[in-house]
């Protein structure tokens, strides 16, 4: 395989058809990121004791908090619930998205490379609900399947106090290669259930089939994307570290008080960036999703073949 040629086809399919841009924000929907609430109210800093954090009314510091807690959630428990709702329908959301988004990324980067010269978003968009259900259960069960392995693992090194880490660690390390060729038969596997139109079943074998058949141009593509991908959105991230790094600054230089000016300021560096960062984001997804739909492509084309497989009946 010609992994010039693949990387380079990839990147003009995504610079002449920005409609990708779209789909690889979409995309970037389901990989959601959270962000964490920080910071101790003055209630727990009197309760342990001469400003210590951990002194001894820390534990009556936490009582009282749940305890407020507690009955503010049942002063305002329509707000809560209300909250909860927005926060499913995000989800639900952000998961219809970010599979439409891979669909819509597969199918346009196999039509564009069978020679389209124009990609229409509505067109994308409706071709791709035919396979949404077989691409969200295979993802769904990858996850459930991560869930079932971690949680219990988890638990076990919080009970034994990090110590279960530890007897863990050569079991984690034989994991890691584990989930990376997981991810990689994944990646494969949607691409067939769209390209060919399979089924989970048969998209999964087939994926292996390529994967087993061709470990060395796989391997090649997943690292050159690792990279790529690591590199890049280190760069991306620059910009919100330079804004969060003197915020947190100010945290632990305000004695107790509130920063309001160093917060205000990254809230709004972060709102003008923000639109700048999807876009990005949308590019590199869009890149990197046709870079693994253009391999499927060259891995499963026949040599005197000049155009993209013919989609196989559905199997579902």
């Amino acid at each position: 395989m010609d992994f010039g040629e693949v990387l380079g086809k990839a990147w003009r399919i995504v610079w002449k058809h920005k409609v990708l841009w779209i789909f690889g924000i979409f995309a970037g929907c389901s990989s959601g990121s959270g962000g964490g609430g920080g910071g101790g109210g003055s209630g727990w800093q009197q309760g342990a004791g001469e400003g210590q954090p951990f002194g001894p009314g820390t534990t009556n510091g936490i009582e009282r908090f749940f305890q407020q807690a507690g009955q503010w959630i049942g002063d305002n428990l329509w707000i809560v619930v209300l909250a909860g709702l927005v926060v499913l329908v995000l989800v639900v959301l952000g998961i219809f998205l970010g599979t439409i988004g891979k669909i819509g990324l597969i199918r346009g980067a196999s039509q564009a490379d069978g020679g389209a010269e124009k990609l229409q978003f509505d067109e994308l968009f409706r071709g791709s609900m035919p396979y949404f259900w077989r691409v969200f259960l295979l993802s769904f069960l990858i996850g459930l399947a991560a869930l079932i392995v971690f949680v219990p693992l988890a638990l076990f090194g919080v009970v034994t106090a990090g110590v279960g880490f530890l007897c863990m660690l050569p079991l984690i390390c034989i994991m890691l290669p584990v989930f990376w060729i997981v991810g990689i038969l994944v990646r494969q596997a949607e691409v067939a259930m769209v390209i060919e139109n399979l089924g989970i079943q048969q998209g999964v074998r087939r994926a292996w089939e390529i994967v087993k058949e061709n470990v060395g141009p796989v391997l090649v593509i997943w690292i050159i994307t690792a990279v790529l991908g690591f590199i890049i959105g280190l760069v991306l991230a620059l910009p919100v570290l330079i804004a969060v790094i003197p915020t947190a600054i100010a945290f632990g230089t305000s004695r107790g008080e509130f920063p309001t000016t160093a917060v205000t300021l990254a809230a709004l560096c972060f709102v003008v960036y923000l639109p700048v960062l999807l876009v990005a984001q949308g590019i590199l997804t869009a890149y990197i999703q046709s870079v693994w739909a253009l391999t499927f492509l060259r891995l499963t084309r026949a040599p005197e073949s000049k155009g993209p497989p013919e989609a196989l009946p559905a199997n579902a």
